[in-house]
């Protein structure tokens, strides 16, 4: 499944926007997570977008794979952090017990409740035994657009921890907050980390 074309045509046409918001404040998940990894770890950023958490990860040593669909983000990621982004999405994770960690932080909100059992196995393949996986997801019920035409699909932490149960993670932390999108929209979100 391709990411959706609106969702797609929004962050080409905002990415210079997004990469402002993003880059504003320090990501205090994305350092729980960098704490719990291993030295020199082969991290997938999935749904990179502009490479921010990439750019951190590799700053802390670690070799990182930074993934998204849209090449306007990969433009952000090459002209503020010399990042290369391989364009791609979810349906492009083929590698097997390859990655010590995966950072997929608000980006698989964007993929179809019918996907996520499939890109959650596909991830448990590619990580290594005992890898660690974070996922940021915007809580709620159903699917919708937002106000500048990104669809989102919404999870409670509960529909979440069993979906990651089932494709064999064991789930050792979430975390809670709200914060302000890119529509200006205040959302609660959680972000939950499992081992596989």
């Amino acid at each position: 499944m391709k990411l959706d074309p609106q969702t797609l045509a929004v962050y080409n046409s905002q990415a210079g926007d997004y990469a402002d918001m993003v880059s504003a404040a320090p990501d205090v998940m994305l350092e729980r997570f960098v704490e719990l990894l291993p030295e020199k770890s082969e991290v997938l950023d999935i749904g990179c977008g502009p490479a921010t958490a990439t750019a951190r990860m590799i700053e802390l040593g670690h070799r990182v794979k930074a993934l998204d669909p849209s090449m306007e983000m990969a433009a952000e990621a090459k002209k503020r952090f010399n990042v290369d982004v391989t364009i791609g999405g979810f349906e492009d994770v083929h590698e097997t017990d390859y990655f010590d960690a995966i950072w997929a932080s608000f980006s698989l909100l964007h993929a179809p409740r019918e996907d996520m059992p499939g890109h959650l196995a596909a991830f448990r393949r590619a990580l290594k035994p005992k890898g660690l996986l974070a996922i940021g997801l915007k809580s709620g019920k159903g699917s919708h657009r937002d106000k500048i035409g990104r669809l989102y699909t919404y999870y409670e932490p509960e529909e979440l921890s069993d979906l990651l149960d089932v494709a064999g993670f064991s789930v050792i932390g979430i975390d809670t907050g709200e914060g302000t999108g890119l529509d200006g929209s205040i959302a609660p979100w959680f972000h939950i980390r499992a081992h596989a």
